[in-house]
């Protein structure tokens, strides 16, 4: 650059400025997108629930199911968290030919949860329940095992096992109760 070319200085005093003017933006769009916490605090939670208290619904050797019986066991479900959440129940590790055989109707009140066999309701077919569970609130909720009455002998001497299973998600950022 030649000291003595006004032209040359111009330049200079515009490049500056232009650079001022581009580092001016670049500050003011990063101050833009922080994001701000009060007083800088955080709040975790949990989701737990209680199923039943740990109990199962039906013992071994409760029920000899006949044709056109009806068993309506109640349980309870528990919000022990410290965040509103959606809950769904399904059956896990499904055995025996009587699983095969009954109608099960898992009800929340007036809310039909599911009716079928025990082995068509799995993690991944279960529907979230219409009701969001409070903390701290209790629900209780019925199982219904229904043997039909066209079974005949085909289920005479047969055995069933289950695992009743709840999983819960919070409701916050999560409108539409998406279970991962």
């Amino acid at each position: 650059m030649n000291a003595s070319d006004p032209r040359a200085y111009r330049r200079a005093a515009l490049l500056t400025l232009l650079l001022a003017a581009v580092l001016a933006v670049v500050t003011c769009a990063v101050g833009l997108t922080r994001v701000q916490v009060p007083q800088n605090r955080f709040t975790t939670g949990t989701v737990a629930i209680d199923l039943n208290g740990g109990k199962p619904i039906l013992t071994e050797d409760e029920y000899l199911f006949e044709p056109g019986m009806t068993v309506n066991k109640d349980f309870t479900l528990s919000n022990t968290g410290t965040a509103d959440v959606y809950y769904k129940l399904y059956f896990r590790d499904v055995s025996g030919e009587l699983a095969d055989v009954l109608e099960v109707t898992l009800t929340d009140g007036s809310d039909v949860l599911y009716t079928g066999t025990l082995a068509g309701l799995t993690r991944s077919t279960a529907a979230t329940a219409p009701a969001v569970l409070a903390v701290g609130q209790a629900r209780t909720l019925q199982a219904s095992f229904h043997c039909p009455e066209n079974t005949g002998n085909a289920a005479q001497q047969t055995r069933m096992s289950f695992v009743l299973c709840a999983d819960a998600v919070q409701t916050k950022n999560n409108p539409t109760g998406l279970f991962d």
